[in-house]
């Protein structure tokens, strides 16, 4: 990431960051470079940016990652082809057999399922903590922990860690923190300016913005780390087409516009829940009464989209909730512009169920979008009755 992009505001740089005119013919947005592969000036004569198969290289995927790296301020970026694929990646680089991690008590259903049932066939073992409580966090690790697995906001509970303290006890203990940055994106918060090792995005959501594409990135200041990455990503071949690159590179130029109306809607929606008798608990951190406000107000800029909340009267009062709503669409995924709503314990989050991340039963998911936010609010009142 050659140029230097850190005296120049967000906006800007989600805009021009990696993007500048194509030196041939002057166009303004970065082609998408649909080839497999590249003639070479006799053998191993790669051109600009060793480009020499598009599994290892591609242009359109290395204008995306210069400019994600740029609005986390990192060093290094590296896409995927989705957010799976680079947490499989991040875990595969960072851990060998035998080694530990502490992942959070409210974690993504996919990360569990991976670190729970495919990693510890490999001999890898994880402790379940409180990472909102850094006593927790410290009792969990172990002379052969080697990372902590961090979201900020949680999905889908949207607890808070101080990502500072956490770093802290990370490096303390000779461990990396790897904050899953997805939910709050580099608009809201940059884990790596707080301490983070290792910044994780599914591109899928926020990023993208659009649900119109697929894809997971990786951002670090770290030199060595940063080839072990590339050296995986190019051996196992998880990585995006350009295509897809170039769809998450659109949708990241409008992300700071997206991020302002999503919080605007969702403090909309929030204030709404908390005074709805139908409602039993809200989770959401721009609350002052969510235990983590004071924490997310020093680290996040605003609160984002993302709103969870309990019925009152139980899992088939959620159920039908979730059928009723006319803007709120049923679905998985969040971060596109159109609003969503799921039942995490049946939908997103049922590979936890028996476990200690599983997520009360009456427990609703929004993925608030940017429509009216007038109109939302009053669709999701229809719908609670």
């Amino acid at each position: 990431m050659a140029d230097d992009y850190s005296l120049l505001g967000f906006e800007t740089r989600a805009i021009h960051a990696g993007q500048t005119p194509d030196p041939r013919t002057g166009a303004v947005i970065v082609p998408i470079y649909q080839t497999s592969t590249y003639a070479q000036d006799g053998v191993g004569g790669t051109r600009e940016g060793d480009y020499e198969y598009s599994r290892t290289a591609n242009p359109t995927r290395t204008a995306l990652e210069v400019a994600l790296a740029a609005l986390e301020g990192a060093r290094h970026g590296l896409a995927y082809a989705s957010g799976m694929a680079a947490s499989d990646v991040l875990l595969r680089a960072t851990l060998r057999p035998g080694d530990h991690l502490v992942l959070g008590n409210d974690a993504y259903g996919g990360t569990f399922r991976l670190i729970d049932k495919v990693l510890s066939l490999w001999g890898v073992e994880h402790t379940v903590a409180d990472l909102g409580n850094i006593d927790e966090v410290r009792a969990a690790i172990r002379p052969e922990t080697k990372l902590i697995w961090c979201e900020s906001p949680t999905n889908p509970m949207l607890g808070i860690a101080d990502i500072a303290a956490l770093a802290e006890v990370a490096h303390g203990a000779g461990a990396r923190l790897v904050v899953d940055n997805t939910f709050a994106t580099p608009y809201l918060q940059n884990p790596l300016s707080l301490g983070a090792d290792v910044v994780l995005h599914s591109t899928t959501k926020y990023l993208g913005g659009h649900s119109d594409v697929v894809g997971g990135a990786i951002l670090t200041n770290e030199d060595e780390l940063r080839e072990q990455l590339f050296y995986l990503r190019n051996a196992a071949g998880a990585v995006p087409g350009p295509f897809d690159a170039w769809l998450t590179l659109r949708g990241v130029k409008t992300l700071a516009l997206r991020m302002e109306r999503h919080s605007d809607n969702a403090e909309l929606i929030a204030r709404m829940l908390l005074k709805h008798p139908k409602v039993d608990r809200v989770y959401y951190p721009g609350l002052p009464e969510h235990p983590g406000h004071e924490v997310a107000s020093k680290q996040m800029r605003r609160f984002g989209g993302m709103i969870s909340f309990t019925h009152i009267d139980g899992e088939q009062a959620a159920l039908d909730v979730a059928s009723k709503t006319k803007l709120f669409i049923l679905a998985e995924s969040l971060g596109g512009i159109e609003s969503l709503i799921e039942h995490p314990g049946r939908m997103t989050h049922a590979s936890t169920a028996g476990s200690t991340l599983e997520v009360p039963d009456n427990l609703l998911r929004l993925s608030v979008g940017i429509e009216d936010g007038s109109d939302l609010v009053d669709d999701l009142a229809k719908a609670l009755g």
